[in-house]
């Protein structure tokens, strides 16, 4: 008997290969599109059920009576023929025949219902597997063998469309593997890799269609069809399973499901995992909301699994076999889970459908969730409560967890990993600002779930909690520091739960944004690690200038009594030029005179004249008026007298810019005190800091008015043991105020008017003409006549002339004014603005420079003090910012430069110091004048290019390699500054003379690691 079919089916191949032949020598041999289309249809009509008079209306005479004399065969000699031209060479002949030769040739003559009836259906009613593989190779024919590729790519794209997206063609791929393999155990390697290679082909239709090809072949619409007709085929196929319900197996996959899974795979490898799984998502949501999510784990767990309806989700994850795609899958559902607004219920439900096969039985799923998705990854923080409920803490978010039999210990292992890690003092210097806080709130949501006796069990948590706290304590940014505050409060909680700890005043109430602000960040805020003097102008109120009041303003209910206060301008005395003023009573001119109008409205309200009265104002009388800084110095050295030192830091700046002669002499005595001084501990509760802010207006008075003097002071005080950071960092603040505010000085110079060195007695014009003598810019006389005086005799001449406008004159509707003119200015002066600061630039950077890679006693910048360090370097580039284009800017860069690329500092582990190096090479950049560099390349000065080409180096290693964002952005700033610099440098190198090199004899280094500047879009160095 089988001897017999494997006869009748070699008999069959046999007369199948014959037929393809005929055909093809027709095709081949044709002179007329008929004999094409009847060569076709003898073939067609063998292998489907073809009703032959479809085609006579489109044939000639000869031609149709052929088609129509064809017998048809029966339906079981048509199958035997199907199936041996499908799986045998004779459809891979033909298709090629089809695709290559009859489309490039004939396929344009063919009418609609010929193409439809004998040339498409050979790929619409062939197996869908078969015909993926035939096709999507033609994708890419090239024009090897004289045929028009154009017609061949246009006509395969169509069959693509054709075949798997109008009629479902990758569903009954997939329906073919499930018949071919039943199970997942059963299915052969050859069978698998049939189904990779097919998934393979499949998915790289999108990438091999051309660029004018239809819209339903690009990426996104391919991939979002063929989902659909994956997901809705296995949600129909379960719904047949009804009868069915308690005997499918959960471990066992068919090859339907397999073929999904790796269709699902080669989607996730092109980067669409987004596409896919916005059609996953609503369909495992639509299904899980189906079930009653308020019944208990136990009995909700054994719904979903004994539902037919649940097995496509069940398995589909564990048919996914890259790791790859399970993970970018994961990602892409939490992502979507966020996007719908799903609540955790529903969420924990959707992820314990998908995953729970998996992250039960494989290690590397288990890992991925607990290790990755909480360490390495950075989600929401609403994903993030999905992740731990899911994976670590594995009950329902409304179950009871007391009630629950749950793994405890695997839930202390992970909050005691998760604590080892947020710990280490490298990871808050090395890791992004976002995934310190996304570590952060995992580990103050685990502490959430804990309690005293969970804490107990744990080995060393709340060591290494308190560790990773003080750690962050000490971090110059805000945001570093109220995570600390937040892990410290949520560990008291856990201790002592009636006692919690509020380091921060963000920490109030029992609930804590775990965000941190990162997704909504409020406009307008500054950080306080970012160097930039538009943050220092905004986070410090000016120490050089007083703000006026408008006496224009409008009182409004609420303001404080001193602006009521505030005196009127008709109230001002006269004052003679002669009269001797004691600098002192400048100071309390203005408060003795809110005292008078308190006393004033004091006595206008009192209507009862028996009132006593208030003599607390007679203490002010007694107290001491200092009119002399060395009493100031005195008064300021009584630590014990605060309200002395309050007084002192009253009068103590305008004391120093009124300039005595005493000053030089107690400059030095006066810094050192103002430096020590406590103002915390002197001044007033809720006053520290108007206390602070006079102190460090009257230092920057000292070094506006006394430079050297005042520098040779602090630059001792700078690193010397006896003060403590924050002074140090006052000392570096000031500097960097006095360095800003000589570059910004104004003068007063008088207004040169330009006269006649050498005038004529004797003048040119008539006698009878008034004199030419006028201020200058004056027009000539002309004669006018005096029309009105109602007279005919005019016995006089009348002349006038054009004058020019007084100084301060406005003719209105005709000048204006463009620029500010200060108030007090007097007439015939000019406001000039002069940059003093460079000739002080050595003496405020040269001796700072000198001791900050020493580690003394109470002094460690490298190390601890590494705050310091940043504000030094900050300091230092505002310096070389305010000599920009001054020669001492040129004589310090190379100084600055070679501090910034030592090791220690260019290499910080601190991102803060990295920053600062980052914003003082820029100044650097900007205050370099053309020129000079032009000048020191051509004499061979390697110093400086050595360090400008370091820092175009350095700043994109810093944009490469650098994990700190803000880093990243300012070395971008950087490499933009680097090249405007070296594009000003050549436009002064080609317009210099070419006899400057050769007369002195010196030529460019011919080393080309050294002494170059490369410059963007040009091939050519300098």
């Amino acid at each position: 008997m089988e001897g017999n079919s494997f006869r009748r089916s070699r008999e069959v191949e046999t007369r199948v290969l014959e037929k393809v032949g005929e055909v093809t020598t027709a095709i081949k041999s044709a002179k007329h599109v008929d004999q094409v289309i009847c060569a076709l249809h003898s073939l067609a009509s063998l292998l489907f059920p073809l009703d032959s008079s479809l085609l006579s209306g489109i044939l000639d005479q000869h031609y149709r009576e052929e088609v129509l004399s064809i017998k048809a065969p029966s339906a079981n000699e048509r199958g035997d023929w199907w199936q041996e031209f499908y799986q045998g060479p004779g459809f891979s002949t033909l298709a090629r025949i089809l695709l290559l030769d009859v489309a490039s040739d004939w396929l344009a003559c063919f009418p609609l219902s010929a193409r439809k009836y004998v040339y498409d259906i050979f790929f619409v009613n062939g197996p869908a597997a078969e015909v993926v593989q035939t096709l999507v190779p033609c994708l890419q024919q090239d024009g090897s063998y004289g045929i028009d590729v154009n017609a061949v790519h246009s006509n395969t794209e169509r069959l693509v469309v054709l075949c798997l997206i109008e009629n479902n063609g990758v569903l009954q791929i997939a329906g073919e593997f499930g018949i071919s393999c039943q199970s997942e155990d059963s299915a052969d390697d050859c069978h698998r890799r049939t189904l990779s290679r097919v998934a393979q082909l499949v998915a790289s239709i999108p990438d091999k269609a051309r660029l004018r090809a239809p819209t339903s072949l690009s990426s996104h619409s391919f991939f979002k069809q063929i989902t659909i007709q994956l997901l809705s085929g296995a949600e129909e196929r379960d719904s047949t399973l009804s009868d069915k319900a308690t005997t499918f197996n959960k471990f066992e996959i068919d090859g339907t499901l397999l073929f999904t899974g790796e269709i699902f795979s080669r989607i996730c490898r092109r980067g669409s995992s987004d596409v896919l799984l916005s059609e996953v998502v609503p369909r495992v949501l639509r299904h899980v909301r189906g079930f009653s999510l308020s019944s208990n784990d136990a009995a909700l767990s054994d719904a979903f699994q004994s539902n037919p309806g649940s097995e496509v989700w069940l398995k589909l994850m564990q048919a996914t076999k890259d790791p790859y795609a399970v993970e970018r899958m994961s990602e892409q559902l939490l992502h979507q889970l966020a996007i719908e607004c799903v609540s955790d219920t529903e969420a924990y439900w959707t992820l314990w459908l998908l995953f729970n096969q998996i992250f039960n039985h494989q290690m590397s799923i288990r890992s991925l969730f607990v290790d990755k998705f909480l360490l390495w990854k950075v989600f929401p923080v609403c994903c993030l409560r999905w992740i731990l409920q899911f994976a670590i803490f594995e009950f329902p978010p409304d179950a009871d967890p007391l009630s629950k039999d749950h793994d405890i210990q695997g839930f202390l292992d992970t909050v005691q990993r998760l604590a080892a890690v947020w710990s280490k003092k490298e990871f808050v210097q090395s890791t992004p600002m976002e995934q310190q806080a996304y570590v952060t709130a995992a580990v103050g949501l685990c502490l959430e779930k804990m309690s005293k006796e969970d804490l107990d069990k744990t080995k060393d948590v709340m060591h290494s909690i308190l560790q990773g706290v003080s750690c962050r304590l000490e971090s110059p940014t805000d945001l570093v520091r109220k995570m600390a505050s937040c892990v410290a409060f949520m560990l008291s909680k856990v201790i002592d739960p009636t006692n919690p700890l509020y380091l921060d005043e963000s920490c109030t109430g029992d609930t804590i944004d775990w965000e941190f602000g990162l997704t909504t960040p409020v406009k307008g805020t500054l950080s306080t690690s970012t160097f930039t003097e538009k943050d220092l102008k905004e986070t410090k109120t000016s120490m050089t200038s007083v703000p006026k009041e408008d006496p224009n303003c409008k009182l409004k209910d609420g303001i404080d009594n001193n602006v009521k206060s505030r005196k009127k301008i008709s109230e001002f005395k006269s004052i003679d030029p002669d009269e001797i003023i004691d600098p002192a009573t400048l100071n309390y001119e203005s408060v003795s005179d809110q005292d008078d109008d308190n006393a004033s409205e004091d006595s206008d309200s009192s209507s009862d004249s028996l009132q006593p009265y208030d003599l607390s104002d007679d203490d002010n009388d007694l107290k001491i008026k200092f009119s002399q800084l060395v009493d100031v110095a005195g008064a300021l050295r009584k630590s014990d007298d605060a309200d002395g030192v309050e007084r002192a830091l009253d009068v103590v700046e305008k004391l120093v810019r009124a300039s005595p002669d005493e000053l030089t002499h107690v400059t030095s005595d006066l810094v050192r005190t103002l430096v020590q001084v406590r103002c915390s501990d002197l001044a007033v509760e809720g006053e520290e800091e108007s206390a602070e802010e006079k102190r460090q207006r009257a230092l920057v008075a000292l070094l506006v008015t006394c430079p050297f003097e005042s520098l040779d002071t602090l630059n001792k005080l700078l690193y010397s043991p006896n003060v403590d950071v924050s002074q140090r960092i006052m000392i570096l603040d000031v500097m960097t105020e006095a360095a800003q505010e000589l570059a910004n000085s104004k003068v007063m110079k008088p207004k040169h008017q330009t006269r006649a060195i050498i005038s004529t007695i004797s003048e040119t014009q008539p006698w009878f003409l008034p004199s030419s003598i006028g201020p200058p810019g004056a027009g000539t006389w002309k004669e006018v006549s005096e029309t009105g005086t109602g007279t005919l005799l005019n016995w006089s001449n009348c002349y006038e002339r054009e004058l020019p406008s007084k100084s301060g004159q406005i003719k209105r509707g005709k000048t204006r004014r463009w620029s500010l003119k200060s108030e007090n200015m007097q007439e015939g002066q000019v406001e000039w603005s002069q940059n003093k600061f460079p000739l002080y630039a050595a003496a405020f950077m040269l001796p700072a420079m000198q001791g900050f890679d020493k580690k003394m006693h109470g002094v460690d910048l490298l190390g601890r003090d590494f705050i310091v360090l940043g504000k030094l370097i900050h300091m230092l580039g505002i310096c070389i910012k305010c000599a920009s284009l001054h020669p001492e800017a040129s004589a310090m860069a190379p100084a600055l430069l070679d501090m910034l690329r030592s090791r220690e500092v260019c290499h910080h582990e601190e991102a803060y110091v990295r920053r600062a190096v980052l914003f003082a090479a820029s100044c650097v950049l900007v205050a370099l004048h053309p020129s000079y560099i032009a000048s020191a390349l051509t004499e061979g000065n390697l110093e400086l290019s050595n360090g400008l080409e370091w820092v175009r180096t350095w700043a994109l290693h810093i944009a490469d390699s650098d994990t700190d964002k803000e880093c990243y952005m300012m070395a971008m700033s950087c490499l933009q500054l680097h090249a405007q610099m070296a594009l000003q440098t050549s436009r002064a190198l080609e317009s210099s003379p070419e006899i400057t090199i050769k007369t002195k004899g010196i030529s460019l280094p011919s080393n080309p690691s050294k002494g170059t500047i490369k410059l963007p879009y040009l091939n050519a160095e300098y």
